[in-house]
């Protein structure tokens, strides 16, 4: 099925795009810092770079959700799967659980995320 493609290349280029951010922010060079504050200010450079890839990735992610969000209008699917949803979550635990986060804020961010999700898959369906 399409989706499901489109749905598993995205989940492999969120976690590769993710990963390739994080090992390029831990091994970017840094300057001999003269002090705390210039390693403060190079570790928030850092932050900040890192927020900016997350939230380009999340856009990303959310304009494949439109297109979901377009096939499920067109077929009347609902927007809620939750079976699909719990996939997400366990696949997120355990990807998170590599990267030393909690399973609490890993489970807390994809509901974050997955609410957006359906309000936008809900915004169409009213737009059909």
């Amino acid at each position: 099925m399409k989706i499901k493609l489109y749905s598993r290349a995205f989940g492999f280029l969120l976690v590769s795009l993710f990963s390739y951010s994080l090992v390029s922010a831990q091994t970017a060079q840094m300057k001999t810092p003269k002090g705390n504050d210039q390693t403060l200010q190079i570790s928030r450079k850092k932050i900040d770079s890192l927020d900016k890839a997350l939230i380009a990735l999340l856009g990303e992610r959310e304009r494949v959700v439109k297109e979901i969000g377009v096939y499920k209008a067109q077929n009347n699917i609902p927007a809620l799967q939750a079976d699909r949803f719990k996939q997400v979550i366990e696949k997120s635990i355990e990807a998170g659980k590599k990267e030393g986060l909690s399973e609490t804020f890993v489970t807390e961010l994809m509901n974050a995320i997955h609410k957006e999700s359906l309000r936008i898959e809900e915004e169409i369906k009213a737009q059909k």
